[in-house]
């Protein structure tokens, strides 16, 4: 760590203890003054993993807006697209180091530090949706498994929540329909973490790209076809205009959350309430995220759909062969004691949750079908 950041940290402590949160003497003075002067807000500097015009953006700002209203003024935000400080797979080591306090972000994205971090939102898919795997993270032990990983393990010097349960990620966009596996057998295509893995070994040739470099990397022929993560962000970066036939539904991102990382020195000198504040905003921004995702993916489907984007539904054969996948994959996973002692505890949970929630959901697809006959073209 360079001498201007362990400055920089110092200083934002400092400030915390004895200015914003206040000493005897500062408390003191505090009381003497007039209110309006009692106490400067805190500010919180937050850089994303998402580019400025991304809907992503809009869900980050929809967490910062019920912290600074639950926080009475107390705490505001500096809120960032990533890049403004550090690329949009660098955050992590930003928020480590103090160079920011905190970044919306997914563990995916720091993946190259452990293999281990996709387990927390592109794992393998044992049967259960993306809210079954939030479900595990706050009362199946993956709370505790991520704190191993960052703190005991890597040494960050952070803290992580989940936010946003993430629907399924399509498989993506392609220039040509793919039905079997031989159809995207060397194709050069954009992913990242575990899926990266996942899908080279069924042929793909495989790119970790940000989001942010997609549809350039596509226009100069460095990737044949990409995935992102849904139809409003692909649509806002002009995925459309260098693909048209989209295939929803996949294996290889099927249960994946937003992640909040807050620099650990910054949290602990907060008060009490502003910790919780942040914490449990993250919950408050998942209900919210989800209501907005649901309206704006849903439209834009149906924007692009009818923009000359054929949609599909990824084809069992090659669904089936992402499940074999996996299989190989989990088992070379499963030298490392670590990420299998993640899968165990994912594979508990899931046969014991996902069998009731799969025992309890009525065919929704069924009654679609009754009210919207052939619309589905399943």
């Amino acid at each position: 760590m360079t001498d201007s950041v362990e400055a920089a940290r110092f200083s934002r402590r400092s400030f915390l203890r004895t200015g914003a949160v206040g000493g005897t003497a500062a408390a003191a003075t505090a009381l003497a003054a007039p209110p309006v002067l009692a106490q400067s807000p805190i500010v919180m500097k937050m850089q994303t993993s998402w580019p400025a015009s991304d809907i992503w953006m809009d869900m980050a700002r929809e967490y910062t807006t019920r912290v600074e209203q639950m926080s009475g003024g107390r705490l505001t935000v500096d809120l960032l697209p990533a890049g403004a400080v550090v690329g949009a797979f660098q955050v992590m080591d930003a928020v480590h180091d103090g160079v920011i306090d905190a970044t919306h972000t997914v563990p995916v994205y720091w993946y190259g530090k452990s293999k281990a971090a996709s387990f927390f939102g592109t794992g393998p898919v044992f049967g259960g949706s993306a809210t079954t795997m939030l479900a595990w993270f706050y009362q199946g032990g993956g709370a505790e498994l991520y704190r191993e990983l960052t703190q005991d393990i890597l040494g960050l010097n952070v803290y992580g929540y989940m936010g946003m349960p993430m629907p399924a990620q399509p498989l993506g966009w392609f220039k040509n329909e793919v039905s079997t596996v031989a159809d995207v057998q060397g194709l050069k295509y954009r992913t990242v973490g575990l899926a990266a893995d996942l899908l080279q070994s069924m042929g793909m040739s495989v790119a970790q790209l940000p989001g942010g470099e997609i549809v350039p990397a596509m226009e100069r022929g460095v990737i044949d076809a990409f995935e992102f993560n849904n139809p409003s962000s692909d649509r806002r970066f002009g995925a459309q205009d260098v693909a048209k036939n989209y295939y929803l539904s996949s294996y290889h991102q099927a249960s994946e959350s937003f992640e909040f990382i807050f620099n650990r020195d910054f949290m602990d000198d907060l008060p009490e309430d502003l910790q919780a504040i942040l914490r449990y905003g993250v919950e408050a921004s998942a209900t919210s995220n989800l209501a907005l995702a649901m309206r704006e993916y849903s439209k834009d489907l149906a924007e692009l759909a009818a923009g000359g984007v054929t949609v599909h539904r990824t084809s069992k054969d090659i669904l089936a062969a992402q499940l074999e996948a996996w299989d190989t994959l989990i088992a070379d996973l499963e030298t490392d004691p670590f990420n299998k002692k993640i899968m165990d505890s994912q594979r508990a949970w899931t046969e014991q949750v996902a069998y009731y929630e799969l025992m309890n959901a009525p065919d929704l697809g069924l009654a679609f079908e009754h009210y919207y006959p052939g619309k589905l073209k399943l």
